[in-house]
This record gives structure tokens, sequence and C-alpha cells, in this order.
């Protein structure tokens, strides 16, 4: 054995709850963010949108705005520069789903929804800007507009299959056997639409220097920013850097590519100063996309026994004449449930509203509600427990193909939750339990969410003084990436926790994934473990040569300042291919394997008789998310994820004049997404066992917490009450 090899090896760092890396920063207000970087002579940008849905603008005045003290310019369709139009979305090139919307911002004087940016107002204060915003006055030629998805959903048509989702798959007649089953439901369900929160509104900084740009950007994908601002704007990737060291949280919302940033740039461009743009929260809901609603069927037939010979779920859902994209509602309900038929399908309808897109695991959240809430109804009717029903219908393989679970523990999450929640102790009739004055309810949920991974590139530098270095362009969004990677690289080269620095958020740096599908932390700690191994062999080899000592010694020994090493790191047509060679790996796992995390809800609420009041009093969630890289980051992520899913059960909701397509609830005091006084005690446990076909075993966790969690609380309001509730949210006018 050589010396390296006998050295004793650090602690491991892998499983710990350690604390963040960026925490010190961050809770000192050390840390910037997109909207805190200063620069001299920064101007600053506010937007105007449109009153109209569909139609163009006949007329624009800007001379009430131009006169405001401050006002350096008002940028139209008038007089805006030509910029190029967004790229057709491409399976084999991630980068051109960026952009949010099909609209040329400002190149056009046609309008796709109502709040569309129709002018930008540069000026010296944030406050001269806005003033000179509101004095913009525009005329519109209008057209009819479809902007009510509730009457418009007869228009819906099936939605194609792609590389990139699937929108319907079968096996054998669903119909059919529905309709000779022992016993069936068949329910419709309904979602509304929902905007995004953040913390932090987006916001960016642009300043340009000739053909170059830096944009300080709240964003998901400092990468896509980059790539698609070169398309804007017709400059070369290289001549721009994006950066965005802190996110204020994103949730879907700052994944693609928004007309803030774009109108930032350009404005930057137009006026030859620095300019930020800090989007008002209403500016969020008018321009920034949110999840589309949904019309659901949900239909089961089993036999007496409770084995389902059935299972059909279908959608309705939207998007937008100026964009957006069909959500996954069906994709849980081809994996949970071993039906001997099955029939999913999903139906789009195009609207001129705003653009939807990804946010909190998109389909899976809305989807999972209406296919537990069924399962639920089933139980009920056969007058089985809940969760034995589930189990007589857990699959041994994938229920639609065959194709074998690369790692399926849910039989044991509902056990272990039913043993910490005391799902024993539960009188199945509804209105059975009560404590006081209030009705008391538990509701039980799957929870389901797929696993992905896309490319990274990652360098890793190991020093002759002992510390490593990770380099790699992923996010940062308070999930604690920095510290999960820190980690990873701990353990793989063998060396403590606080000798490992990672830099992240930042073009200048290897490409990264864009933190979206719960996919980064396994896609990045893919490459960071094959450059670490690259290192460990490159290290053993000098320490033939050199034998003795620690590993910054033997570096040293051999006259080297530091290892280096680095996966994926090729530009140009390297780069391409690639990329390509990972899609081609990553469509044959695909076809190998059904990769998911999963987990059980527990949900308790009380109801008040007699004003409806609902309030969730207790929660356990058990989840299968393979191997847990930090234990308290990954216990805050099930948690937040648990949260925003109570949100939408009981609050959250999007109001849409169906008259006009205008948004009506543009602001937290009247979109209603939970405060600490609606959020009970959540108990959160993980069976932290590897996925062995992932990196480290470890699959995302990031979006499965939500999954289920709407399932769940209807599922205890009508246990609690005997009213069932198809249409979220569960609000007390529909209890009464």
């Amino acid at each position: 054995m050589t010396q390296l090899q006998e050295a004793p090896s650090a602690a491991k760092a892998v499983g710990r709850p350690l604390d963040r890396v960026d925490g010190a920063v961050k809770t000192t207000g050390e840390a910037r963010y997109a909207a805190e970087f200063p620069f001299p002579g920064l101007a600053y940008a506010a937007m105007v949108h449109s009153t109209v849905a569909r139609g163009r603008i006949a007329a624009i005045d800007t001379a009430a705005a131009l006169a405001v003290p401050g006002v350096l310019a008002v940028i139209t369709h008038e007089n805006a520069p030509r910029m190029k139009k967004p790229a057709k979305p491409n399976p084999l090139n991630l980068s051109t789903l960026a952009s949010g919307t099909r609209v040329n911002y400002l190149n056009t004087d046609e309008i796709f929804w109502n709040g569309q940016p129709i002018a930008v107002v540069v000026a010296d204060t944030l406050e001269a800007a806005r003033e000179a915003g509101a004095l913009v006055r525009a005329e519109y030629t209008t057209i009819p507009s479809t902007v009510d998805f509730k009457t418009e959903q007869k228009n819906a048509k099936p939605q194609p299959n792609s590389m990139i989702q699937s929108g319907g798959a079968k096996k054998g007649d669903a119909e059919a056997a529905l309709a000779a089953a022992p016993v069936s439901v068949d329910l419709r369900y309904s979602t509304p639409a929902h905007n995004h929160n953040a913390i932090e509104p987006h916001a960016t900084t642009a300043l340009w220097d000739g053909d170059r740009l830096t944009v300080h950007e709240a964003t998901q994908s400092v990468d896509w920013v980059r790539r698609h601002l070169a398309l804007k704007f017709d400059v070369p990737v290289a001549g721009i850097r994006v950066l965005a060291p802190f996110v204020g949280g994103g949730f879907g919302g700052k994944g693609a590519v928004w007309a803030g940033t774009v109108l930032t740039a350009l404005a930057a461009r137009m006026t030859g100063r620095p300019v930020r743009m800090l989007l008002s929260r209403e500016s969020v809901y008018r321009t920034v996309g949110g999840r589309t609603p949904s019309s659901q069927r949900v239909a089961l037939g089993a036999d007496t026994d409770g084995r389902l010979t059935s299972l059909i779920h279908t959608s309705i859902t939207q998007t937008g004449s100026g964009g957006g994209g069909p959500e996954q509602v069906t994709s849980q309900s081809r994996h949970l449930y071993a039906a001997e038929n099955i029939l999913v399908q999903q139906n789009l309808v195009e609207l001129d509203t705003t653009p939807n897109t990804f946010m909190r695991a998109p389909g899976e959240a809305i989807g999972t509600f209406a296919l537990e809430a069924t399962v639920d109804e089933l139980a009920y009717r056969i007058g089985i427990d809940p969760i034995e029903l589930r189990m007589r219908n857990e699959p041994t393989v994938n229920p639609l193909d065959g194709k074998k679970f690369a790692h399926r523990m849910l039989r044991e999450c509902f056990a272990r939750g039913a043993d910490e929640f005391g799902w024993a102790d539960r009188t199945p009739e509804p209105g059975s339990m009560r404590d006081g004055r209030w009705l008391v309810g538990w509701g039980v949920a799957a929870a389901y969410h797929p696993a992905w991974q896309f490319p990274a590139n990652v360098l890793v530098r190991w020093s002759a003084d002992g510390s490593v270095l990770v380099r790699c362009g992923f996010q940062e969004m308070g999930m604690g990436a920095a510290t999960a990677q820190a980690q990873i690289a701990a353990d793989a080269l063998g060396v403590p926790f606080e000798s490992v620095r990672v830099e992240y958020g930042d073009t200048v740096l290897p490409t990264g994934p864009s933190a979206g599908g719960s996919a980064q932390t396994a896609s990045v700690a893919a490459s960071l473990l094959s450059a670490c191994e690259k290192l460990t062999t490159a290290l053993a080899a000098l320490a033939k040569k050199h034998p003795g000592g620690s590993p910054g010694e033997i570096i040293a020994a051999a006259g080297k300042p530091y290892l280096e090493a680095s996966v994926g790191a090729e530009s140009g047509l390297g780069a391409v291919a690639g990329q390509v060679r990972f899609m081609s790996k990553f469509v044959m796992d695909q076809r190998r394997w059904v990769k998911a995390a999963s987990g059980a809800h527990f949900c308790e609420v009380r109801v008040d008789p007699d004003t409806g009041e609902t309030r969730v009093s207790r929660w356990t969630g058990v989840f299968d998310v393979g191997r847990v890289i930090n234990a308290k980051t990954a216990t805050s992520q099930l948690k937040g994820g648990i949260v925003m899913g109570i949100g939408m059960a009981l609050s959250e909701e999007t109001l849409v004049d169906p008259r006009t397509g205008r948004i009506m609830n543009p602001s937290l005091s009247e979109y209603h997404v939970p405060v600490h006084a609606d959020i009970p005690p959540i108990d959160v446990h993980y069976l932290d066992v590897p996925d062995p076909t992932m990196p480290l075993g470890l699959i995302g966790i990031g979006e499965v917490g939500i999954t289920g969690v709407a399932g769940a609380v209807a599922n205890a309001v009508h246990h609690a009450t005997g009213k069932r509730i198809r249409d979220l949210p569960i609000t007390l006018d529909k209890l009464l």
C-alpha cells in the first residue's frame, strides 16, 4: 500500500446536518442579490403594461412621461432597437427552453395578453421611473380574445407526444373495464391558476461595454439567460457574463427568461448607462408565468377486494397565445398503481392570457390532488382503509409498460408514516372524530415526482495547501446547493468538509445545469464524482514517485501548486457532441428504468362546523428520496414543499377576469399564501436508502414534498365533514 492509501479518512460529511456554507453572509446581510450591486451612474427602469388581452397598439403617448424630472428615455415599439425572436424549442439544446414567451418585446405592436409590456421608462431614480410609467397612455385596436378557461375547455385538443413530454398513453381498454367493474368512481376536479411569489421579486441589473454585457440576475439558470440574451442582441455568447450568486427563491418562476431581463438589457444599451429593473409584485404577476388552471377527470374501476381493473386520468390545461407549455398532469398516474387497464391523456387549450410556466412540481402537484382524492373515495366505496387499498395496488413493475423501477420503497413510507402518525387510532366514519367543537379529520396521500439528470461541467482543483476548490455554474436559491456539493467533494477526496470551497452562480465558471426538475444536485454530483475520481487517480500516481505525507504534501513534493481535473468542459463542437452523448444516454436510461422520488403524507385537519374554517393541525411526511446528502437542508426542503402544498390546498388562487383576461389579485394582500399561523408542526422523515442507478444514490427532493399534499388535505376534510371538495382551494364557502 502507498502512504496515500494508508492515510486515515476524514469524517464522512455526506448525510450530516451541516450548516449552510452561505449561512453567515445571508444572516448578516453581507450576501448581495441582483438588485443590490452598485454601479456609478446607475439608472432605473419600470415597465408599462397593456390593459387589453388581444389587439394592436393604435397610438401611444409618452409626452407626459418624458416631462417627469429625471426621466432619461421612454422605450416603446416605435423607438426600440430591433432584437431577434426567441429560438424555437429543441430537445437537444435545453437552453432553447429559456424564453418564457414567443413575444419579441417592444419589437411588435401586437398584444397577446392583458399585462404584456408595452413600454419601459428609464430614469435617474426608481420613483421617477414608476411615476412616469403611470403617465404613459396607449390606445388599442382590439380583436376578439379568448380568456375564460372554464368556457373554452370545449375547444381543447389532445397534447401530442414529444421527446420532452408524453401527452397520452394507454394499456388495454380502460373505458370498457371501468364500465364492467363491480365498483367504480368517475369524478371531476378543478384547480385554479397560481402565481409565483418568491421572497425576492424578479430583478435585473445590466451594464454594456461595447458588445460585452454584464448582468446580475435573479435566475435559476445563468447559462440560459446568457444564451438567450446573446441571441436576442446578436452578440457572442462569450461576451456575456451573468451572475446570480444568491437568489431569493425561484420555484420555477425564475427558470425561464422573462420580459424584465430582456428589457433591462435593452434599456441599458439604449441609454448607455447601467440600468436596474426591480419588478413590483404586480409586474411579476403581469409578466411572469404561473401555473395553468386545470380540469381533470379521474375514474377508477376495481373488484370487490379493491384491486384496480381500470385507471383513467385525463386533463385539460391552458397555454398562452404568446407562449407557455403543457404540464405533465397525468405523470404520477402512469406509475403509482397497478391497474390492469390504463388510459392517460392530456389536452390543451390556447388562451390569450399570460403564458404559463414551470411552478412547484409542475403537473404532479395538481395531478396528485385529483388522483389521490379519487383513490380515497374508492376506498370509502369499498369499505377498506385508504392505506390498505394503496398497498393492494402497489406495483412491482411500472404498470403502463412493465419497466423496472430503479428504486421504489413506497410501502415502507406508508408503514413508517402510519406508525409515526398513529393512523391505527383513526375511526373511519366521516364526522366521527371531534375535539370539543372542532370536527377532526385524518387524511393520507402518496407523493410522487420523477427523477431527472442534466449535463453539468465541473472543475475540481486540489491545492498543495490541502484545500479543494469546486467550480460549477449551478444555482443557489436557498436550498443549500453549495453545501451539498462541498459535502460530496469532501467525502470523494477524503478531506475535511471545511477545506472545500465551492464557486457557483456565474457564467465564467464551467456551465452548470438549470436548477429545475429537482435535478441539480444529482446532475452536478455525477460530474463532480467523476472529476474527483480523476484527481485521486492522479494523486495516487504522484504518490508512487513521492511517497509519504498528506495529499497536499505529495502535490507540493511533485513541484505542483495544485492538481486539477474537469468533466464536460468542452466548448464549440465538442460541447454539442457532449450534449448529444448525454441526451442519448439519458434517453436509453429512461427506456430502461422508471426513476422517481416518492413518499406518504399524513394530515390532520380541524374544521369549525358552523363557519367552515379549516385548520391543518398536524402533519407527518415520510419520503423515499434515495441517499440524503444533508439532513438539515433536506428536511427544510421537504417541509417547504408541504407548506406550499397547504397553500395550494386551502388558499392560493389567481383570479382572472373572465371578460378581460386581467389578473384581479396581483398582490400578496389579495393572493393568499400561507403564513405562520396557517402551518402546523410538520414531522418529516426519510428512508435514506440509496438508488443504485443515481449518483451517490441520491434522488432530487426539491419538488416531491408538494405532491400529494392537496390530496391529503382534501381527504382529511372529507373525513372530518363528510363533504368532498373537488375544486381547489378548499375555502369555507365550499364547506357551508
